[in-house]
């Protein structure tokens, strides 16, 4: 036991974990504990907006698999973190969101910047806890780190401002890591006999792979028996996009190549997925998810097990582990799959192949409303560029190494067709919560965590708008990123359905925008505008050269055409109804 504050004991706590680095924006709720960040090694990243603060520990935990953490002000510093952390909730990131409150003097009373914080996070943390008593301090902050990392997600500390203060006795606890096991031993011995008696089986690769660092059982476990790996949604870096056994996302605007593959499994391995409803949709007119497929699912997560998917075997265990445990249990044991393999790896090349020159020919949307769009821009002044070809060049002008975050929109969710990864933790996108504003933040948080990779952002013009001020962290804290601004003028993925299920009535969806370059030079950032295609690969390579050589914050603003991708969710909307009068023309 040691004499200390609490200030002392919670930074203490912080140093004990490994943090180096916090997001947020400095407040007098607790600049007391602030005060001593920097001789405790940590560096508090002021940010402009504290969604931003949330997005940056989301993507540095994402990239580091260790915490990411933010503080802000209490009151209205802390409830503009409620979205970022519902984001990282659903991208199960380590994220211990601080936040100070109220002093215990004068809560309920009505005072300044007072708010109940607690029930904000309710439903998008995995666990919180409220300093009550100053001398547990500690206790309860190590009690959130750890229960970030046991359970793959948020937690919230919430620290009375007063509470930082007096003298307090305590030790410092040391983190809890826990080895976790490969599952149930008769799920295990089940799954390998689907396995062996499967004649064309399909594996999974979701975020539990990356997660649980199983990367490389995942390849091994494929070479094992030859099989075909689809990513699940948004998890492109769960599989290296070069060996022959990768096919591609499902899910939307995944690749036609994994769809056509998994309707044909007799046995679906989903290894570390929870097998989201969004990432299992029909897509591009292939209702893909295999009717009568024995379906093997493994997930950390018990809750998860069987509930959008009807499973054959459900293993509650570790993917790395399962993935070892289920190769050793193949091992000798003969394999129907193996004796078709070369077919199967045939097969596969094909799909691939044909998906592959499909996209090269793709070069514009086919759609009525696109292509009077694309007629229209081609006689007004300037070029517009069509989206599709935009992003195959962006695709061949990235470096192996890179990270890549995405935002929510049309033109970024065409990009899941094009976006492949050679290594984990590559890939970022805004996952189940789907906000707008995520990918620019998110990236500079990777930054920080892995500096020595390239990292850019892809956001639509509407998106960009509510986080391209965070250029100015990016700036005053010599933070490069690199981003791409696709700026088509319109809120896309919602316009799609005013055109396909609202007659073209376009309500709030058009956008007229400034120079975003412009905006870039003028927060210190370089700005750059691409309207011709030849000049997309090489402003990228130019870009991402400064942002590792030079420290170079650059934003790219492409300008697109107004042709709009696939909907988001064709099932999800009606035609409209009316019955008043006042609306009879408005159906």
């Amino acid at each position: 036991m040691a004499r200390m504050t609490p200030s002392e004991a919670m930074v203490e706590t912080l140093v004990a974990n490994g943090v180096t680095d916090c997001f947020g924006i400095m407040g007098s709720a607790f600049m007391d504990a602030m005060d001593i960040f920097t001789p405790a090694g940590i560096r508090l990243i002021p940010v402009v907006h504290e969604q931003g603060g949330g997005h940056m520990a989301d993507g540095y935990s994402r990239v580091s698999g260790r915490h990411g953490v933010c503080i802000a002000q209490n009151g209205p510093g802390i409830t503009n973190f409620v979205t970022a952390i519902a984001a990282a909730y659903w991208a199960h990131s380590p994220v211990v969101c601080i936040t100070p409150e109220t002093g215990t003097n004068t809560q309920w009373l009505g005072g300044f910047q007072e708010a109940q914080q607690l029930p904000f996070f309710e439903t998008i943390t995995k666990f919180q806890v409220t300093v009550t008593n100053n001398a547990r301090m500690a206790e309860y902050t190590a009690r959130c780190f750890d229960r970030a990392m046991l359970e793959n997600g948020p937690t919230q500390l919430n620290i009375p401002r007063d509470l930082f203060y007096g003298d307090i006795d305590c030790e410092i606890p040391q983190p809890i890591r826990i080895e976790r096991a490969a599952g149930g031993e008769e799920s295990l011995k089940a799954a390998a006999e689907l396995l062996a008696n499967a004649e064309f089986p399909v594996m999974i690769s979701g975020g539990g792979v990356v997660i649980g660092d199983a990367f490389n059982e995942a390849i091994a476990i494929s070479e094992q028996l030859g099989l075909p790996v689809v990513n699940s949604y948004l998890h492109n870096d769960s599989f290296p996009a070069s060996h022959p056994n990768w096919c591609g996302p499902l899910g939307y605007q995944g690749s036609k190549a994994a769809m056509k593959l998994i309707a044909k499994a007799d046995v679906v391995l989903a290894l570390g997925t929870r097998l989201g409803p969004f990432g299992t949709l029909p897509q591009h007119g292939l209702d893909y998810w295999p009717k009568n497929a024995k379906i093997i699912q493994i997930d950390c997560n018990p809750k998860m097990l069987g509930l959008v998917k009807k499973v054959d075997v459900a293993i509650c265990g570790d993917a790395k582990a399962a993935a070892k445990s289920i190769m050793a249990l193949m091992e000798g044991k003969p394999a129907k799959c193996l004796d078709n393999r070369a077919a199967r790896e045939a097969e596969v090349a094909a799909e691939k192949a044909s998906w592959e020159k499909e996209l090269d020919e793709w070069i514009h949307e086919r759609d009525d409303y696109s292509m009077e769009m694309i007629a229209e821009q081609n006689g007004e002044e300037g070029q517009y560029l069509h989206p599709r070809q935009v992003l195959r060049e962006l695709e061949k002008a990235m470096p192996a190494d890179v990270m890549v975050s995405t935002d929510i929109g049309n033109i970024n969710s065409v990009s899941n067709s094009y976006l492949r990864f050679e290594r984990p933790r590559s890939f970022f996108a805004a996952m189940a919560f789907g906000n707008c504003g995520y990918a620019l933040p998110t990236m500079i948080g990777a930054k920080v965590a892995a500096p020595d990779r390239p990292g850019i952002s892809y956001a639509g013009d509407g998106a960009w708008g509510m986080s391209m001020m965070e250029i100015m962290t990016c700036v005053r804290e010599d933070i490069p990123v690199t981003a791409i601004v696709f700026h088509n003028r319109q809120w896309g993925a919602e316009k799609k359905n005013q055109v396909d299920f609202y007659n073209r009535r376009f309500v709030a969806g058009e956008l007229e925008n400034p120079s975003f370059a412009d905006i870039a030079r003028s927060m210190g950032a370089q700005g750059v505008v691409v309207d011709k295609l030849e000049d997309v690969g090489a402003a990228l390579k130019a870009a991402l050269n400064d942002q590792m050589e030079n420290r170079k914050t650059t934003v790219i603003e492409i300008m697109c055409t107004r042709e709009l991708g696939d909907p988001f969710r064709r099932d999800a909307l009606s035609k409209p109804v009316r019955h008043l009068d006042k609306y009879k023309d408005f159906q």
